[in-house]
């Protein structure tokens, strides 16, 4: 038998994990021209709470009573495709089912030598092809500069303060414990990181840390700290608006502080970021983070829960921020 994860309920507020259902089905067989593929290793990413809400975005909503989706790593287990052969592991977007048939359309071949599978779900993945490409496209960092990184110890934020020190600029993380401000700090190379939770004064932290003020924000969270940040922002600095995890769960728009006036007397450019709008540039993008990867220059951390019944569980635990880096789930 074969088991899949479909959405059942439209979240209100926080998901649960009684807005999804499992159901058993009959393992599929592959037709002409088709692969079955075995899926390997999850990804969970704050983004999938977007898609199941029915409202217009930059991507398709989840329908209800139908699988969730989202990057997968799978074995050929069968090929009817001349273009696969068993054996081979492939990456792209998949439905949450532990088999599944696929024409080969939209999968890219991974090489398990090169690197862990489960990189290709992160840092050799959209991960680190949204982290890379966010700063290449709005970023435009500049040796010398002040990058400031929201969601820091996280799959995506972690990548963006290494391609930082890269460039040469002085780096500052913000993350929700002291346990993850010392781990960007001595594994990934942060010049200094502020615990968000226990921070009385954002702005002020900000202030003391980025005395120069701040060039670059690579924003994964929104809110308040956003808020914080255009507090301390530079003339021509640029806002990546890459993730707002802090409002996905909120039932009602929240209104903060009207940021328009900083945005034109100090002619700050703020763009919002989907890494979709630039597919065609994925590959120098992985080309150059292998190299990175391979020198030493980055490196990466991630969050492996094991078993297919603990996908949705894994996905509700980004929002209690219990991932460190990337969170993934192990398919036996």
């Amino acid at each position: 038998m074969n088991k899949t994860i479909l959405l059942k309920n439209r979240p209100k507020g926080r998901p649960s994990t009684s807005d999804f259902a499992f159901i058993e089905e009959e393992k599929p067989a592959p037709k002409e021209g088709e692969l079955l593929l075995k899926a390997k290793y999850v990804s969970v990413d704050p983004y999938l709470r977007g898609r199941m809400r029915d409202t217009k975005s930059y991507i398709e909503p989840f329908k209800l009573d139908e699988p969730v989706e989202s990057g997968i790593v799978a074995e050929v287990i069968e090929s009817n495709n001349s273009n696969f052969e068993k054996g081979d592991f492939v990456n792209g977007m998949l439905q949450w089912k532990q088999y599944q048939t696929s024409s080969g359309n939209g999968l890219n071949k991974v090489n398990k030598e090169t690197a862990p599978l489960s990189a290709y779900l992160g840092v050799l993945g959209l991960t680190g092809i949204t982290a890379y490409l966010g700063l290449e496209k709005i970023g435009n960092l500049k040796e010398g500069e002040t990058l400031v990184v929201s969601g820091a110890s996280g799959a995506v934020g972690s990548i963006v303060g290494q391609i930082g020190k890269i460039k040469g600029c002085n780096v500052i993380g913000i993350a929700g414990s002291d346990e993850k401000i010392k781990t960007i700090k001595d594994k990934f190379g942060f010049d200094e990181g502020i615990n968000y939770k226990t921070t009385q004064d954002m702005s002020k932290a900000l202030k003391k840390h980025c005395p120069d003020g701040i060039d670059v924000y690579f924003d994964n969270v929104g809110g308040e700290i956003l808020d914080a940040v255009m507090n301390n922002i530079n003339k021509y600095g640029r806002v990546i608006n890459c993730g707002a995890i802090s409002l996905y769960n909120e039932s009602e728009t929240p209104t903060g502080p009207r940021h328009e006036g900083t945005l034109i007397k100090k002619s700050v450019r703020m763009q919002g970021f989907t890494v979709r709008d630039f597919v065609k540039e994925f590959g120098p993008a992985i080309s150059q983070l292998s190299t990175w990867l391979n020198e030493g220059k980055i490196t990466f951390s991630e969050t492996i829960v094991e078993g297919f019944d603990q996908i949705p569980q894994a996905f509700l635990d980004l929002f209690d921020g219990k991932n460190k880096g990337k969170m993934l789930v192990k398919v036996y």
